[in-house]
C-alpha cells in the first residue's frame, strides 16, 4: 500500500509540479501540499486523470495555528472507487488569503466551504453563496478558531417577558471561574453505580 500511494505521489508530482509543494506517505495515507493558486487546477487533474480518477470529494475541513504567518491548512479529503485509493491535499493560507472554491469540479463543495468560511472565518473565491451555515445570523467570530473563547460572546435565550429570542452579552458568575483541577473520581460523597460490587468481592475475600 506505501509504495502504491508513494508511486501515486509522485505521478501526480511528475504531472502537475506547478501545484504540488510536495507530498508525504504516513500512517498509510498519502498527503500532497498544494500551493494555493493552484487548487482548483490540481482537484480538476486529479478527477480527470485515469491514474487518479479521484471522483468523490469526502470533506473539506481546516486546522488552525495561530503561531504560524500562514495561519490555517484548509484540508481536502477524495476518494476514488475506481482505484481504491484516498488522498488528501492540504493548504497553507494565511488569514487574509481567498482560496479558489472546488465547487465548479465537485458541487457537493458548496456546503463544505460554507462550514469552513462558518468555523474558521476562510474566504473561498467563487463560491456561489458563501454565508454561515451552523451558526445563526449576526454570530460574531468563529468558533473553531483557536482564539474563540469557550464561553463565545453572546447568550441566546427566550424570554417570556418579551415573548422573543434576546442575545446577550456572554455573564459568568465569578464562582463560574474557580477551578480546584480535581479529578471528578475524587473527593465524591456517594458510591457511583456498580461500585458496590467492588465492595462485596473485598469483604467475600477477607
Amino acid at each position: 500500500m506505501t509504495d502504491a500511494l508513494t508511486e501515486l505521489g509522485r505521478h501526480i508530482e511528475d504531472k502537475r509540479p506547478d501545484c504540488v509543494l510536495g507530498f508525504e506517505v504516513a500512517h498509510g495515507e498519502l498527503t500532497v501540499d498544494v500551493a494555493a493558486p493552484n487548487i482548483l487546477g490540481l482537484v480538476d487533474f486529479l478527477k480527470s486523470d485515469p491514474s487518479c480518477k479521484f471522483s468523490t470529494l469526502v470533506d473539506i475541513t481546516a486546522v488552525d495555528y495561530p503561531q504560524r504567518p500562514k495561519r490555517f491548512d484548509v484540508v481536502y479529503h477524495f476518494l476514488s472507487m475506481y482505484q481504491n485509493q484516498r488522498i488528501r491535499l492540504r493548504v497553507a493560507a494565511r488569514e487574509e488569503d481567498m482560496i479558489a472554491s472546488i465547487t465548479s469540479v465537485h458541487p457537493s463543495a458548496n456546503w463544505f466551504e460554507r462550514e469552513v468560511f462558518d468555523m474558521f472565518g476562510i474566504l473561498f473565491s467563487g463560491h456561489p453563496d458563501l454565508r454561515r451555515i451552523l451558526t445563526d445570523y449576526g454570530f460574531r467570530g468563529h468558533p473553531l478558531r483557536k482564539d474563540f473563547p469557550t464561553t463565545g460572546y453572546t447568550e441566546v435565550r427566550y424570554d417570556e417577558a418579551q415573548k422573543r429570542v434576546v442575545y446577550e452579552p456572554v455573564k459568568l458568575v465569578q464562582e463560574y471561574r474557580q477551578f480546584d483541577f480535581m479529578s471528578p473520581w475524587e473527593g465524591a460523597d456517594y458510591i457511583l453505580p456498580g461500585d458496590e460490587k467492588g465492595e462485596k468481592a473485598e469483604e467475600a475475600k477477607s
